[in-house]
């Protein structure tokens, strides 16, 4: 052999050996739970503020600058009740072990009700909007992330009390909890 197909061949053997040594898988699939503490403003003649708090669960995919997740809340105070699921994309800002990020979501409230002065009221199904903002936490040498994040979800005409139909604003503090597979 000559010297330049030797170091063709040295050079496509150790291209090779770092190529897989440094391989890391592009794409992480996950699952978690997260609690959410904040308020709520239903949007009526009066305006009600109420306090709020919120259980959920995401399945998502995390790639390097890109999160898509599908999301279930259950939203709870002593005025109303409801869930929502939504389809959520985070875009991911470059760091090291903090990593921050925005998102917006859609989707739908469903479910539940509405209970102003004793009275019920079927929460209808509608659709709804979210955008977030948080950090997120690599925990070293475990499969789990922790994000912190605050949360604004709008939900138009979420329930029907006679010919008025008020509107959601649902804002919180949300700590997730992700196990990345």
């Amino acid at each position: 052999m000559k010297l330049n197909s030797k170091i063709f061949l040295s050079t496509v053997l150790m291209a090779g050996v770092v190529a897989s040594a440094n391989a890391n898988p592009v794409i992480d699939v996950y699952a978690g739970g997260m609690f959410g503490a904040g308020g709520a403003t239903i949007y009526n003649d009066t305006h009600s503020n109420v306090s709020a708090q919120s259980f959920g669960g995401v399945l998502g995919i995390d790639i390097p600058l890109l999160r898509v997740e599908a999301e279930y809340n259950h939203l709870t105070n002593d005025k109303f009740s409801t869930n929502d699921a939504m389809l959520n994309a985070y875009f991911k800002m470059l760091s090291t072990m903090v990593h921050p990020y925005v998102g917006v979501g859609v989707g739908s409230v469903f479910g539940g009700s509405y209970n102003p002065a004793n009275t019920k009221y079927d929460v209808k199904s509608t659709v709804a909007y979210q955008g977030m903002l948080g950090l997120t936490f690599d925990i070293l040498a475990l499969p789990i992330k922790f994000d912190v994040e605050g949360r604004a979800l709008y939900a138009p005409n979420f329930v029907e009390i006679g010919t008025e139909k008020p509107d959601l604003f649902q804002y919180d503090v949300r700590l997730k909890l992700r196990y990345i597979f």
